[in-house]
C-alpha cells in the first residue's frame, strides 16, 4: 500500500495520456514527506492504477460530460496534515494534468483519501520492496 486508483469516462483517452496521469500522481505519491520528513509512502508498495468505466452516466445526459474519480487508499498512522498535504499534492497534479480538457469540455475531478483503520486482513507477497529497501 498505498494504492490509487483512478475510474475514469473513456471519452477523455481521446484527449490525455492516463499512462502519463499515473505516473504524475506515482511520483507526487512517493514526493510526500511527513512530519519528520521521511518518506510517506514506500516505493515499492506505491501504486496506480487506471480504469476506463464501461459503463457510465455523468449529470443529467445533455452532453458529453467527462468525469475522473481517484481514490487513494492507505494504511493508517498518518497525521491529519499529512493527509492534507498528500491530499492538495495529488489534486494539483491532476489538475495540471487535465487543465488542457477543462479548456475544450465539462469534467469532473474528485480525489478522496481512505485509510484502513480496522483491516481484518492484510496479505501481502512481494518482491518488490527489496529493490527500494537499500540502507
Amino acid at each position: 500500500m498505498p494504492h490509487l486508483v483512478i475510474l475514469y469516462t473513456p471519452s477523455i483517452e481521446a484527449e490525455t495520456d492516463m499512462s502519463a496521469l499515473c505516473r504524475t500522481l506515482a511520483d507526487s505519491m512517493l514526493d510526500q514527506r511527513d512530519d519528520a520528513d521521511k518518506q510517506v509512502f514506500p516505493t515499492g508498495g506505491t501504486r496506480v492504477l487506471a480504469y476506463p468505466a464501461v459503463h457510465f452516466a455523468v449529470a443529467d445526459g445533455s452532453g458529453d460530460h467527462a468525469f475522473v474519480y481517484l481514490n487513494l487508499r492507505m494504511g493508517a498512522g498518518r497525521s491529519a496534515a499529512v493527509h492534507q498535504r498528500i491530499g492538495d499534492a495529488l489534486l494539483a497534479a491532476a489538475k495540471q494534468h487535465f487543465a488542457p480538457v477543462f479548456d475544450t469540455r465539462h469534467i469532473g475531478i474528485t480525489l478522496q483519501i481512505d485509510e484502513s483503520p480496522g483491516q481484518v486482513f492484510d496479505g501481502k507477497h512481494s518482491n518488490l520492496h527489496p529493490l527500494f529497501n537499500k540502507p
